[in-house]
């Protein structure tokens, strides 16, 4: 598995996922910016997601929803802030209603992507930064750690067949 570390700062508010791939960094930025790919590995294995909109630039929206083994769906959405292809993207990454919108009962994060190269392959460092404690706490206990872990583990089958 592609993922090598899953850190949790509780003085910084950020939960930090590092994985390292065999593959260039133009082709792990594909799997973002590809909506098509990108449902392929976000979300845990179980809980398959569905982009509906994909807007990757500044100021763009992206809205998916990711459907459970009893085919319940959990919709989702990010408020793109920051795009700099093929090497960073910036978004905040919140719960949605049925249509895209934000649910703000439910916490956000801020997500911060950056691929580098390394060792000949690509390293991929995935920062979410909480608002508060309380809503970093919730978003864990509702297995967030797990479930980026999951899904980050999906992405190396995709970068060999191809």
């Amino acid at each position: 598995m592609s993922v090598t570390s899953v850190e949790k700062d509780l003085d910084t508010l950020t939960l930090t996922l590092i994985a390292d791939f065999d593959a260039p960094v133009e082709r792990v930025w594909q799997l973002w910016a590809d909506p098509r790919q990108l449902e392929r590995w976000w979300g845990p294995p179980e809980y398959p997601a569905t982009f509906e909109q994909h807007d990757l630039r500044s100021g763009g929206t992206v809205t998916y929803y990711m459907t459970g083994p009893d085919g319940q769906r959990f919709h989702g959405y990010w408020a793109v802030t920051s795009v700099t292809a093929p090497t960073s993207l910036t978004f905040t990454d919140g719960f949605a209603d049925e249509n895209g919108q934000p649910n703000d009962d439910l916490p956000t994060s801020e997500s911060h992507v950056e691929l580098t190269e390394r060792d000949g392959g690509t390293r991929m460092t995935l920062t979410s930064r909480f608002a508060d404690r309380q809503q970093m706490d919730q978003l864990i206990e509702m297995g967030m750690d797990e479930g980026l872990r999951g899904a980050v583990g999906q992405m190396d089958d995709l970068l060999v067949a191809v």
